[in-house]
């Protein structure tokens, strides 16, 4: 059973920046980590979750990311932050009990994979926001 820890994780900017998302709690066995901004609202989440179905055995592994953008608004002269929209990711990944470890690395593996650059269905679809034809 993995601890709750510091998960580093890094973008796509053009020089790529390590965002470093520390333990915030475990509830509900959710674990979330959180990267500060030193604004509570503008905090990036990420939270993940393994649950076993009762009927059927399988395990839901589920991960969740919230990432809102703050922005300054002044008002009547007094500046105030706000968060002007939050993009959310919302991934879960579902083996049945007799898959494999290496059933599930190669399953993980592919998955990573679809998320390169050059995988331009994904990528075009997913962060070119193109439809599908």
């Amino acid at each position: 059973m993995p601890q709750l820890q510091n998960l580093v994780l890094t973008d796509r900017a053009a020089t790529p920046v390590a965002h470093t998302f520390v333990p915030r709690d475990v509830a509900a066995n959710v674990g979330t980590v959180e990267e500060s901004t030193g604004v509570k609202i503008g905090d990036k989440t990420f939270s993940i979750s393994v649950r076993k179905a009762p009927e059927s055995g399988k395990n839901r592994v589920q991960m969740k990311m919230a990432i809102p953008v703050v922005v300054n608004e002044t008002i009547n002269g007094v500046t105030v932050p706000s968060v002007a929209y939050v993009s959310y990711v919302d991934c879960t990944f579902t083996f049945d009990p007799k898959s494999s470890t290496q059933d599930r690395k190669d399953v993980v593996g592919m998955f990573q994979s679809s998320f390169d650059p050059a995988k331009l269905l994904v990528n075009d679809a997913v962060v070119g926001l193109q439809g599908i034809y």
